[in-house]
């Protein structure tokens, strides 16, 4: 993992990567619908992604809203799962958010995923809920 960068996308192809790996993970792996994976929001969004080797391997994005941030639509390709991607895509949105003037990082974690937001500083906010069929729950981060 040595050569592996965490950036904002730098290209719309850096972008279609991200969305194309989202849909192996979201759609494929976990059957959520084409129609909820794809709301919309892609084109005010800051895409971040983790790229080894000329390849998309991780990514989340930014929807900025005044002094809040959501964090959502978190991949990791299947493969790289377990090797520090996310905790490192996390880093990088609570870097990407303090400079969009960010007090608040919110998300919406699926259950197994808690204990990788709570390491970045998330707490939980709130009851479990459903969400494309699966458990969510909310978490927030305020920023210092």
């Amino acid at each position: 993992m040595s050569g592996l960068e965490v950036r904002p996308a730098r290209s719309r192809a850096e972008v279609d990567a991200a969305l194309a790996l989202r849909a192996a993970v979201f759609i494929d792996e976990q059957g959520v619908t084409e129609a909820e994976e794809l709301d919309g929001r892609d084109g005010e969004a800051v895409h971040l992604v983790a790229v080894e080797d000329g390849a998309v391997v991780g990514t989340c994005r930014l929807l900025p809203a005044g002094t809040t941030v959501k964090l959502g639509r978190m991949a990791v390709a299947a493969e790289h799962r377990g090797a520090g991607i996310g905790a490192r895509l996390l880093a990088e949105a609570d870097r990407r958010a303090g400079a969009l003037g960010a007090e608040l990082i919110v998300l919406a974690a699926q259950l197994p995923a808690v204990p990788l937001y709570e390491r970045a500083g998330y707490t939980v906010r709130g009851e479990v809920f459903d969400d494309a069929g699966i458990d969510h729950v909310r978490m927030e981060k305020r920023r210092a």
